[in-house]
């Protein structure tokens, strides 16, 4: 009796599997791609949970958000996703890809590694906007695009787009932008953002062109204005120098053996005149390493401010333009974050990480985190990460005020206005800001960036009036007192 009821309900199974199987073939119904799903739902990467969740097709290389949409750039193809719900818009195969413009006038750029050229497509439909065959190499600003055709290894045109224009700003003669076929953004002269675990180096997108870049051509700089082309400066270094560009201002920097140890100096010079602007000794801006001063890295730094240690050991930031010190940190307090604006450091007591406002004595806000916590700084959001328990906080970088607060061990891989976007493997969500209290107002502007000079200059002239507005008037002359 038992044997006859096991052959029963052993039969009654295959029946039953035979049936699926026959309403599956013929189209009328079928469990199957339901089942895979639940067998194959990914679980959530972060709590409180994030809005969507989409699996990509492979680890992530960098992602961007462009206007309504999530770039995604893995090894051999690029994706475009909706921001609000993560669907897929559009893929394309191709080995590099680098957005431009800001959240209304995105594009993105796309290549092959070894082939010349590249092309610009539209974020929302993968449309191509702009085809070029022949460069060479691309960098992509906030504001600005760059491209360089090479007939040959020395003869060189570097061209400026509007991201979405048709036709050059300008373009500028260049002796070589260096050998071979360099795809997106290749190093120029300036300065090495600080890092952080679980943050990824591009969470802020494209920044805003700055006012010059350094070409580094078979040993020499050639410093070039974004505003109209010109190449003002075409400087070699010499044999302890490290060039470097930064806040409107070609940096020598000076680093000799003497002692057992490195001295340093600092010469800034105006590229336009050659006439030094200001000089600093015996600040390390960690371009040198222990093996004889070498300097084989640019400085430390963001947009136009520089990051330095004092003979005292104490850190330090200083303005590019005008030698200023913005900021001089405590005895045992370590930066971790910085733009224009803003200084995060954690605390002496490695208990907390605290934000300045750079060139005032003002604490902005203060948060309890751990001694291996680190930040990054974007023009929506000062992003916190820390670990033991993993957490990923995003805040209004002026006022602290909590607009997203995540236990996770995903990384931040983007900021935009309203809100981030999540990672871990193949895995990415989007966190909308202020959930449960209101957004955050998003920036005016580039995102409220600051030209060269730091806090207090006017980023709203597009460049025309000099970093400090040195060519224009003031607003106030002219007016009755």
């Amino acid at each position: 009796m038992c044997g006859v009821a096991k052959g029963s309900v052993r039969g009654g199974l295959l029946l039953g599997l035979a049936v699926v199987v026959a309403l599956a073939a013929t189209g009328v119904w079928n469990p199957f791609p339901g089942l895979w799903d639940w067998v194959d739902r990914s679980q959530p990467i972060s709590e409180p949970d994030v809005v969507w969740q989409q699996r990509v097709g492979g680890t992530p290389r960098s992602v961007t958000i462009a206007g309504d949409t999530v770039v995604v750039e893995q090894r051999t193809r690029v994706e475009s996703r909706s921001l609000a719900t993560g669907d897929k818009l559009w893929e394309r195969k191709a080995d590099w890809s680098a957005v431009a413009g800001g959240d209304r006038d995105p594009v993105v750029a796309v290549g092959k590694l070894l082939v010349k050229g590249y092309e610009l497509l539209d974020p929302t439909t993968g449309a191509t906007r702009r085809r070029d065959d022949d460069a060479v190499a691309v960098w992509t600003y906030r504001n600005l695009l760059l491209d360089a055709h090479c007939t040959d290894a020395t003869d060189c045109t570097l061209s400026a787009w509007d991201p979405r224009g048709t036709a050059p700003l300008w373009t500028a003669f260049l002796p070589g932008v260096h050998s071979g076929l360099l795809a997106d953004n290749p190093g120029l002269r300036g300065t090495r953002r600080l890092t952080a675990t679980r943050v990824d180096d591009g969470v802020a997108g494209p920044e805003p062109a700055p006012p010059l870049l350094g070409f580094p051509v078979d040993g020499r700089v050639h410093v070039v204005d974004t505003a109209t082309g010109r190449v003002l400066q075409n400087v070699e270094p010499g044999q302890d120098e490290r060039l470097s560009v930064v806040g409107g201002r070609m940096l020598r920097i000076v680093a000799r053996s003497q002692d057992g140890s490195c001295y340093f100096a600092i010469s800034a010079r105006d590229p336009a005149t050659g006439q030094e602007a200001w000089q600093r000794a015996g600040v390390n801006l960690r371009t040198a390493d222990s093996a004889g001063c070498v300097q084989r890295e640019d400085p430390q730094g963001a947009r136009n401010v520089l990051i330095g240690v004092g003979p005292d050991g104490r850190e330090a930031v200083i303005d590019g333009y005008d030698g200023r010190l913005l900021w001089v940190g405590e005895p045992n307090a370590r930066l971790i974050a910085v733009d224009d604006r803003y200084a995060v450091f954690r605390a002496a007591d490695k208990r907390s990480v605290v934000a300045r406002e750079l060139g005032t004595d003002r604490v902005l806000w203060t948060r309890p985190a751990s001694g291996k916590a680190g930040a990054a700084l974007t023009p929506y959001a000062a992003v916190v990460a820390d670990e033991k328990p993993n957490r990923l906080v995003a805040v209004n970088p002026r006022t602290g005020r909590e607009l997203a607060a995540l236990r996770t061990s995903a990384n931040a891989l983007a900021v935009g206005p309203q809100g981030m976007i999540i990672g871990e493997g193949r895995e990415i969500g989007y966190v909308r800001f202020g959930a449960t209290g209101g957004g955050p107002a998003p920036p005016p502007g580039d995102g409220g960036i600051p030209g060269p000079g730091g806090p207090g200059s006017n980023p709203d002239d597009g460049g025309t009036c000099g970093p400090k507005r040195e060519l224009c008037p003031d607003p106030a002359d002219g007016k009755d007192g």
